[in-house]
């Protein structure tokens, strides 16, 4: 059976109709109709409030607001996460100032803050992602500019250092695991004109961290979903998966890369908050 074949195993959740489709709505109306203690993995990159051009969001918040928002995402993460449950949030540099992102810090803090349990940093390079030339003092020492050419992904648990689950629904491989316990991960960028989207992380990195910190059967939440990556590789994967997006043209863009991609009968619905 290949990975397109695998099918996730049944889920005490299943009830829960969120489950394997596309929840429309403000990201923390989507986390408040999650049920608690329902997920096992959270895979997302939040907006990086550095003027995206986001269909449905206005990505230049002023910091202290944009951080309050934050903190309240990260706390209801926290509450549908089981004990021992993941979270990974993937942030880049910040490309505007040249200077390492004050937002990195801040999530590690406000989530130490939570009482979630840091276990590290994955620093993503990004290889040829930057092929312009930041020129600051041209060839000069007086003051030249530094291109980022990676972004951060850090990993948080719930109160449990462990997450529980099968021995046999492990898929990662040997080579896979050693890999991913390297704090260094070496892939490319996605095209954002390929995905439609402004801001798409390539299928690589949720392809890792869901091998690499979840077991098969489990479920994978992503809230800010965009083009749907994580919940697409979740189902290749045979997790379930959960997303969320405040975007109808996101929302659509997901469910037909998911069903698409993975030549699905019947598509993931998109489900608006309010109908929950």
């Amino acid at each position: 059976m290949n990975e397109r074949e695998k099918k996730p195993a049944a889920s005490p959740r299943r009830a829960f109709p969120g489950l394997d489709n596309i929840l429309l709505g403000d990201v923390l109306a989507v986390l408040a109709r999650v049920p608690h203690g329902s997920v096992h993995l959270i895979i997302t990159s939040p907006p990086y409030n550095l003027e995206k051009p986001y269909a449905e969001h206005h990505d230049d918040l002023e910091d202290r607001e944009y951080l309050a928002w934050m903190k309240q995402v990260w706390a209801a993460c926290k509450r549908v996460l089981v004990p021992g449950g993941r979270l990974c949030i993937n942030i880049g540099e910040n490309k505007r100032q040249y200077i390492s992102n004050p937002h990195y810090s801040a999530f590690i803090q406000q989530l130490v803050d939570l009482r979630m349990l840091y276990r590290g940093t994955i620093i993503w390079n990004k290889h040829s992602a930057a092929k312009h030339c930041a020129w600051g003092s041209w060839k000069s020492p007086s003051n030249p500019h530094l291109v980022p050419r990676h972004e951060y992904i850090i990993v948080f648990s719930k109160g449990d250092w462990k997450l529980a689950g099968r021995p046999e629904d492990v898929d990662i491989t040997p080579e896979e695991f050693m890999a991913c316990t390297r704090s260094v991960w070496e892939f490319g960028t996605e095209s954002r004109t390929r995905i439609g989207h402004p801001a798409p992380f390539p299928e690589k990195l949720p392809e890792r961290l869901i091998k690499f910190l979840s077991f098969r059967g489990q479920t994978v939440l992503d809230p800010f979903a965009g083009s749907g990556t994580v919940g697409l590789v979740a189902a290749r994967l045979g997790r379930h998966f959960i997303l969320g997006d405040n975007s109808p043209q996101y929302c659509q863009l997901a469910q037909k890369r998911i069903t698409d991609e993975l030549g699905l009968f019947h598509p993931p619905r998109i489900i608006p908050v309010e109908e929950l």
